[in-house]
């Protein structure tokens, strides 16, 4: 617990070096600052000539952040999940809080070096994929299911945790789940616009300085699927922009729900640190 509290103090350290501090419903821009009424601006002191000359209030900052929170789309289920909530129960999830606050530690300092060095993706995937599971025979299913679990063991919690600790550090992060957003981009690709609507969604996912994707490969697979997840893996791929997501599918699985060039770029070990781990443990959804 120590090592944790340690850990812990290193991020707030470094997040607070970005962004000025202020309690939860004023980050949110849920209230007014007093000194500038919402304009984010006030008066310092008229020039030589005469002119007003205003200064970024204190106030900017904070609301800043607040924009990325919202613009972030996280998960009302997830608001409250952060690194200090998460539960460790096991030694899987012990190595992977570890790995995230490892992650997080070496994480470029702001945008302009992130822009300058690039960051490796992040990821947990399985051990034993679900599509490997389900093509067992039925007496084989329930016993690996249970060995080899993937399911309840905190994934989207510590990656919503790295989202926001990233947000306050000035970062803009957007989130996705699975199923949703390919059903979504799928449904504006038919639409009747010109393509507005399609590319102006696939944009706020290319220009994010960080993509968090849940639940990655979830979708039924379809061609014109795997064409969206090269599509976006690789112009983040060539940019090094980072993607942090977690499957419920092994690296192999993973590969047959996404395409293999998508699968090859995201999971890519290159030099230096790794930071995709396999995970598996006990359901704790079902176990509460």
């Amino acid at each position: 617990m120590e090592a944790m509290a340690t850990v812990m103090q290193k991020l707030r350290e470094r997040s607070m070096m970005s962004t000025s501090n202020s309690n939860e419903t004023n980050k949110l821009g849920e209230t007014k600052c007093p000194k500038c009424f919402g304009m984010e601006v006030v008066f310092s002191h008229k020039d030589d000539d005469g002119y007003e000359i205003y200064i970024p209030c204190v106030c900017r900052d904070r609301n800043a952040w607040g924009r990325r929170f919202k613009n972030a789309l996280i998960p009302e289920e997830f608001v409250h999940a952060n690194l200090e909530n998460y539960q460790i129960n096991d030694d899987n999830q012990r190595e992977m809080f570890d790995l995230t606050a490892k992650y997080l530690e070496s994480f470029p300092a702001d945008r302009k070096a992130l822009q300058k060095e690039g960051a490796k993706n992040f990821g947990f995937t399985a051990t034993i994929g679900e599509q490997r599971i389900r093509a067992l025979r039925p007496e084989d299913r329930s016993e690996i299911k249970h060995k080899h679990n993937n399911f309840g063991i905190g994934k989207t919690h510590l990656q919503i945790a790295m989202a926001k600790q990233l947000i306050k550090q000035g970062f803009n992060v957007f989130i996705v789940s699975d199923v949703t957003f390919m059903d979504e981009m799928m449904n504006a690709k038919r639409m009747n616009d010109d393509g507005e609507t399609y590319n102006k969604m696939l944009s706020s996912v290319l220009k994010a300085d960080v993509l968090v994707w849940d639940d990655i490969g979830k979708a039924k697979p379809t061609e014109a699927k795997e064409g969206l997840y090269y599509t976006i893996v690789n112009e983040r791929y060539k940019r090094k922009q980072p993607i942090i997501f977690n499957t419920n599918e092994d690296k192999s699985t993973l590969a047959d729900r996404i395409g293999y060039a998508a699968n090859s770029r995201l999971l890519e070990r290159g030099q230096g640190e790794y930071y995709v781990i396999e995970t598996e443990g006990i359901d704790w959804r079902l176990k509460k």
